[in-house]
């Protein structure tokens, strides 16, 4: 497959090249623009050479991680005897994300590629796409194109006949935002609920069916075909050392342009929000954007000349996660989005961790009581007390997840509390006593 270098266009499309076309969906469609040729030649390659590419180009997990992807295959064994498995996460449960169904609705081939390759390198006889439930419309392309795949003996028993098998299975999900996270995944795969489990052991060692398991996003596989076609260096010609490649950016909010858009890694995060999605409607001012999706801390309106990549955005306070921002106008009302988001990741709580289960609740029970003017103020230093205690004492990081958002619009946003407390009846009585 012939891919593009950075001469020959200023913003690189990758991934979200054949999207919006939708012969592309069919088999007879990509393996028109050269699809699976890449698997064919994969196929016949020693499993490290191929986790050696990868790893050379700097790959890192997609899904919010930022792990180098080929170190992350390196940890499975070799020549254990053990049946070996990769999972797909297709979850997309991240609010303000919404990348990955776009591969799985247009380039279902090139998904399935890319599992194929990956489940080469880490010696997987079987691959399960783990698929968000809600997906129903996105996932029809999907089961057939695996489909078809069977038909024509790229999937299953002697792959495009270089002797190796490998099976893949669509797996639906039943929508719980804990399932994203990969052992919480694993579990609900297992037929048991979407519980993460504490580490070790950790998938490579025993995951799925306590097998050997890599666990990967549907971003990172995809990218996976073009790397091992074009080569290493070939894909660090994008982004910088540590950020190499692409990234496709779910841009939603207060945007005059909002939607999916690729771009190579370091762009300035004001550029996108900016001169690509036309800033806030009606020339509005911008508050805060929430720059990797809502379980990433906040950036103010004026914080966000910094270079999109994981370096530069821990640099500027958050990180870029799925690269999901949510640009918020001079309008929005913090503590209301704020308490929004706790009651989401309050709800989604498996319940298994006291500092999660009581601590997102209690979050929220505060939030309400200052969104509606009856807050005290001392809830705000109740709120610091509670990111501390919710912060890096659980089995997974869901906790975290509205600790991230929640700390940094108290840094930055403290007025707008304390706003709606001198308005409280209650706050203005005591004062007055």
């Amino acid at each position: 497959m012939s891919y593009p270098t950075k001469h020959a266009l200023e913003t690189p499309t990758l991934l979200s090249r054949h999207q919006g076309d939708p012969a592309v969906k069919t088999l007879e469609g990509w393996r028109g623009v050269g699809g699976y040729e890449t698997l064919r030649h994969a196929a016949g390659m020693a499993p490290d050479d191929i986790t050696g590419i990868v790893r050379d180009s700097g790959l890192r997990g997609r899904g919010g991680a930022g792990f180098p992807t080929g170190l992350k295959w390196s940890f499975m064994p070799k020549d254990d005897g053990k049946p070996h498995y990769l999972c797909c996460n297709a979850d997309e449960s991240e609010p303000g994300a919404f990348k990955d169904r776009e591969i799985i609705r247009w380039t279902p081939h090139l998904l399935i590629e890319g599992c194929l390759i990956a489940a080469r390198a880490i010696r997987a006889g079987h691959v399960y796409i783990y698929v968000r439930g809600e997906f129903f419309q996105e996932t029809v392309p999907l089961t057939d194109a695996v489909t078809e795949a069977y038909e024509a003996g790229i999937i299953g028993k002697n792959v495009m006949g270089t002797g190796w098998d490998c099976d893949l299975t669509v797996h639906f999900g039943a929508g719980a935002y804990i399932a994203g996270e990969e052992t919480g995944l694993m579990n609900s795969l297992m037929g048991n609920r979407a519980e993460p489990w504490a580490k070790p052991p950790f998938p490579a060692q025993a995951g799925a069916f306590g097998m050997p398991t890599t666990v990967n996003n549907v971003e990172t596989l995809a990218t996976v075909p073009m790397i091992v076609d074009g080569g290493a260096q070939w894909y660090r010609q994008w982004g910088t050392e540590k950020s190499p490649g692409t990234k496709l950016w779910s841009c939603s909010g207060h945007l005059v342009n909002p939607g999916n858009y690729e771009f190579e890694l370091g762009v300035p995060l004001s550029k996108i929000i900016f001169d690509v999605c036309g800033g806030a409607p009606g020339g509005k001012k911008i508050k805060a954007v929430i720059p990797g999706g809502s379980s990433t801390a906040l950036l103010a309106g004026d914080e966000l000349d910094c270079d999109t990549t994981y370096e530069g955005l821990q640099e500027a306070g958050s990180s870029l996660g799925t690269a999901s921002p949510i640009v918020m106008d001079e309008d929005t009302d913090i503590v209301a989005a704020m308490r929004r988001i706790a009651q989401f990741y309050a709800h989604e709580s498996c319940g298994q961790c006291v500092q999660c289960r009581e601590g997102t609740s209690w979050v929220v029970q505060i939030l309400q009581r200052i969104e509606a003017g009856d807050g005290k103020p001392e809830d705000i230093g109740t709120l610091y007390d509670l990111c501390e205690q919710m912060t890096g004492r659980t089995i997974c990081v869901l906790a975290d997840s509205v600790v991230f958002p929640l700390k940094s619009s108290l840094d930055k946003f403290r007025h707008e509390y304390e706003a709606k407390m001198t308005r409280s009846p209650m706050v203005a009585a005591g004062a007055a006593g």
